[in-house]
């Protein structure tokens, strides 16, 4: 008891240092800390204040809990000696910002020019500033300008040639109109969007540098007369410049790349949306830019037009090859408490030009080794993938797509584990389709999907075991999956490390069984019903997860970041089955989820490990899990993190017997069958490879009759994990 509470106490004491810490110690004499900036629109309350912030020349230390930063209190614990300890901590610390009165100016002078340029004339910003304990807050108060509504527009247009016609077309489709509020910031983005629908129409060289504004609002009252002047020359020029805005077609359209890239010319034809004589498109450039690209074979794409002294410009396409085969590497690592070892190394090979036509080959070989040292209770699992992707959408012509166009992908793979309870061999296949909606939208749609599963040497007391839930010894079977597959990705960041605040979504779904329900009639059946192909039942089911998660990146040179994650699945069997296949079923733990545990040691529910299994293989028909992650850079290229990860798995179905009803999801035992765990990370970022070793501990076991765990057993028996990793767990 004494222990315990000597620990509780030197947490609190080490916690109130930190917190007690001074902020402004290292400050000089005559130095002050900017603790805060607060913007007030004085005169609409509604005002989006946060569209302000980014015109703040100067910003204080962000907060990371409730307006505390550590690191600022670990900066401040430097003695001014400049020796080792001073290094450490400023290197591990955020040094403080220091007030300066000239940039609290400059932002006066930043938010009134941002506020006339979307419309608000005249508006007046003051400051007030408070010290207290060399700390500073500024208020930035602001008293919005006069907006004019637009009360007419005239169109002035060039009378020669085609484009007057052309421009009037598409006049009601835009957004400046009559009533809308002056602004130049609408005007810019109208002349932008004008430019690029004339770009489209032919119109090659016309910009939004065309585009001259007028605006009466003294002959007015309270209102703007706008008059848009459209001139054959551009802001930069003079009226001696002007030339006929005109109508170009393509004329000459080449396509050059090194001699040493082994290509199909027909494949760089069928991708390339520009052809001779066609009127000029921006929309065709840029759809021929991105199809090209989406090859993957090019480490450039560029695209150049020359006009003629006629109306006809040359198209010249220049392609630079990248690398096009290599290796990559892969491995996960971790231990627990109890002497068990886990080790998952993946070896890949890509090739991204196999046949000459941007085809991709990808051969992957995985393994999964689970052991304890000096006991021959150990798991081995093998596999082997193969995979061809082809730059088309079989069987329908690249004309269908005037835009990006879908990937055909071909897969097959080989999956053997020998447990000490079974061994299973699984062939897999798959046909589908891959692509991208304006690299934000990803999919990946298999119509078909196959995987046969073939179970041998099951130990007879193990299968014994499983008498008592029947639903699980189904599961255990061998079986013939037939179905459909697609998953969904939108992230508003697709860059492989985000420098700003993002979030993404991604759904899974998998359906098998329907079709060859049809023909139930044509097929044998087993000793329990089960309609059978080739002397095996197949499967029927449904199973989703869906993943939500969001980083929040605070500032370009902070190396800060909270990532958090949600994560819910399910899956059901229903007509020839009576339990998911095994393979279908979810997991928890490893060091991409529950980092307190191993992979397959957690739930299902309340439920105790399951002795049948000499290695854990704890799964369920359902998932819940949420994650949530602090970043944050320490020294050199190391890097740490805290985290806490919460959630199980469950069954769906319970047989009545045994403790089938602990592992069912039930609402009222759902808060006691969360298992939590919280832990420290240790990043090593080289920029193109991240490794990561985390250990977690647990905080709440469902499994146990104390399922709080007290942290005088975090690092003992069962208490913790340790996990190794290349990138970011989520």
């Amino acid at each position: 008891m004494f222990k315990w509470i000597f620990r509780i106490s030197a947490a609190a004491v080490m916690i109130a240092a930190v917190l007690s810490c001074s902020t402004t110690r290292v400050l000089q004499e005559d130095q002050y800390r900017l603790a805060d900036n607060d913007i007030k629109v004085l005169n609409d309350p509604k005002f989006n204040t946060g569209s302000l912030t980014p015109y703040l020349k100067q910003k204080p230390n962000p907060s990371i809990v409730f307006g505390w930063n550590p690191f600022l209190s670990v900066y401040n614990w430097s003695n001014g000696k400049g020796g080792g300890w001073d290094k450490l901590v400023q290197k591990v610390g955020q040094a403080p910002v220091i007030y300066d009165a000239d940039l609290v100016e400059s932002s006066v002078e930043n938010i009134k020019t941002h506020l006339e340029y979307q419309g608000y004339y005249d508006s007046s910003v003051s400051t007030d500033i408070q010290v207290k304990k060399r700390k500073v807050s500024v208020s930035y108060n602001v008293m919005l300008g006069k907006r004019y509504p637009i009360s007419s527009i005239q169109y002035v247009l060039p009378e020669r040639g085609e484009f007057k016609e052309a421009f009037l077309q598409d006049t009601s489709r835009y957004s400046v109109k009559i009533g809308s509020y002056l602004s130049e910031a609408a005007l810019e983005a109208e002349s932008e969007k004008y430019g690029s629908a004339m770009r489209n129409k032919g119109f090659f060289d016309f910009n939004k540098n065309n585009f001259f504004f007028t605006a009466d609002t003294l002959s007015h009252d309270g209102d703007a007369a706008l008059t848009v002047t459209i001139n054959e020359y551009t802001r930069n020029e003079s009226a001696r410049n002007a030339q006929p805005i005109r109508r170009y077609y393509l004329d000459k359209v080449e396509i050059s790349y090194p001699e040493n890239l082994k290509i199909r010319p027909q494949v760089l034809k069928d991708l390339t949306t520009l052809s001779p004589g066609q009127v000029y498109s921006e929309d065709a450039v840029n759809n021929t830019y991105n199809r090209l690209s989406a090859l993957k074979i090019f480490s450039t794409v560029n695209i150049g037009m020359t006009p003629k002294d006629t109306n006809l410009v040359d198209c010249s396409i220049v392609l630079n090859q990248s690398k096009l085969q290599g290796f990559k590497v892969n491995l996960e690592a971790s231990s627990n408490s109890s002497g068990l070892f886990g080790i998952s190394p993946q070896l890949s090979y890509y090739h991204k030009n196999v046949f000459r036509g941007g085809e991709i080959l990808n051969l992957s070989f995985m393994g999964n080794f689970q052991f304890k040292f000096n006991q021959p209770v150990r798991s081995n699992e093998f596999g082997v993938s193969g995979g061809l992707s082809f730059p088309k959408f079989f069987p329908l012509p690249y004309s269908m797509f005037p835009g990006a166009v879908p990937r055909t992908d071909v897969n097959i793979s080989y999956n053997y584990q020998d447990r000490p309870e079974y061994t299973r061999n699984i062939i897999s296949t798959s046909y589908g389709y891959s692509g991208n909606v304006d690299n934000r939208l990803f999919y990946q749609a298999y119509p078909l999907q196959m995987n046969i599963v073939k179970l041998s040497n099951l130990d007879s007391d193990f299968y014994n075991s499983l008498a008592a839930d029947p639903f699980l010894r189904n599961a255990y079977q061998n079986h013939f999956d037939l179905g459909s597959g697609l998953m969904l990705y939108y992230t508003t960041d697709a860059e492989s490390i985000p420098k700003s605040t993002f979030w993404y979504s991604r759904f899974q779904f998998d359906i098998a069984g329907n079709l060859l329900s049809c023909f139930n009639d044509l097929m044998k059946q087993d000793a329990g019903g089960a309609r059978m192909i080739w002397n095996t039942p197949y499967s029927q089911f449904v199973r989703g997860e869906v993943t939500l998660g969001r980083t929040w990146i605070f500032g370009r040179n902070s190396g800060q970041a909270i990532a958090t994650r949600l994560l819910a699945g399910a899956g059901y069997a229903y007509g020839n089955s009576t339990a998911l296949p095994f393979e279908k079923h979810f997991y928890a733990g490893g060091s991409n989820s529950l980092r307190g545990w191993q992979a397959r040691t957690v739930g299902p529910g309340l439920s105790q490990m399951d002795d049948s299994f000499v290695i854990p293989n704890q799964t369920g028909d359902m998932k819940l899990e949420a994650n949530i992650e602090y970043r944050f850079d320490m020294f050199w290229k190391v890097a740490g993190a805290l985290f806490v990860d919460a959630g199980n798995v469950w069954t769906l179905r319970s047989s009545g017997e045994g403790n089938s009803y602990e592992s069912m999801f039930r609402w009222d035992t759902f808060g006691e069958s969360i298992a939590a765990n919280w832990g420290l990370g240790l990043r090593l970022d080289f920029g193109f490879l991240l490794l990561r070793v985390d250990m977690g501990m647990k905080i709440h076991d469902p499994a146990r009759v104390q399922k709080w765990v007290t942290p005088d057993m975090w690092l003992k028996r069962d208490g913790f994990a340790v996990h190794f990793g290349v990138g970011y767990p989520f």
